[in-house]
Formats: C-alpha cells, structure tokens, sequence
C-alpha cells in the first residue's frame, strides 16, 4: 500500500500584487501633486459670512479699481495709486512691525478677475498668508 504524503497549506501571503499597487499609486501621486499645488490660496467666506471682528488692529486694505490701479490703506496719500513695488514694500513693512495684522481685499465689482488674482499674488510675494475678501452686505 502507498502511503500519500499531504501537504501543508501554504499560510504565507503573497506580497508581489501589492507591491505593484503601491508603485502604481506611487506613479499617480507623482505626476498629479505638481498639478494640485498651483494657485493662489484664498480663505472663502462661508455663504453666510459674518463681518470680521475688528481686534486692536485695523486690517490692511488692498484696493484694486475699474483702471487697475492699486491703492492701499497704508502711507502719506491712500487716494493716490501705488506701484507694484511701493505696495509689496509697505505691505513688508507693516508685517514686520505687525506680523497679525489682517489683510482684505477690496476690488471694484466691474474689474476683471485676473486683475484682483494679480494684486492677491502681489500680496502673496510681500509674504501675507492669508486674505480676506472685502464685499459689501447683500441688500433684501
């Protein structure tokens, strides 16, 4: 009589499947996150957003007309336009002294869009990290 030798069951897990899928991902995640880090970052108002609590200190406004023109609430004359360059350095200035003073931006409701991303930019180059969007309150 033969005698049959039973096998053991395997109780190992084979890992290769995984390992493919984890490279797999690994690839997606590489040539998607550049993509995802382009942009402006922009704190949006809640649809039913409050007016900013006024603390101590008086937020930097930054102002952006019909023309292009920007203008700021900072400095000798705030009703005369500013230059890029101006701007970005009394922005510096302001935070240096004041690291947590708030900044809004305030753009004429006719002015195009990339006119207000470019002064947001603006701000994003004199190191502001965050802004607020100005609006006035929606009449009933």
């Amino acid at each position: 009589m033969y005698v049959r030798k039973r096998r053991r069951p395997v109780s190992e897990i084979n890992v290769v499947p995984y390992i493919d899928v984890m490279l797999v991902l690994l690839i997606i995640f590489m040539v998607t996150a550049p993509l995802i880090s382009q942009g402006v970052k922009v704190d949006l108002p809640k649809a039913s957003a409050q007016p900013i609590e006024q603390e101590d200190k008086p937020p930097i406004i930054a102002s952006v007309d019909i023309k292009g023109n920007y203008y700021l609430n900072l400095g000798d004359n705030q009703e005369q336009a500013v230059d890029e360059e101006e701007m970005t350095a009394l922005v510096q200035a302001q935070l240096k002294q004041s690291p947590d003073t708030p900044v809004v931006v305030k753009g004429d409701g006719q002015v195009a869009y990339n006119e207000v991303i470019q002064l947001m930019v603006l701000l994003q180059k004199a190191g502001v990290p965050s802004v607020g969007l100005m609006t006035d309150p929606v009449e009933k």
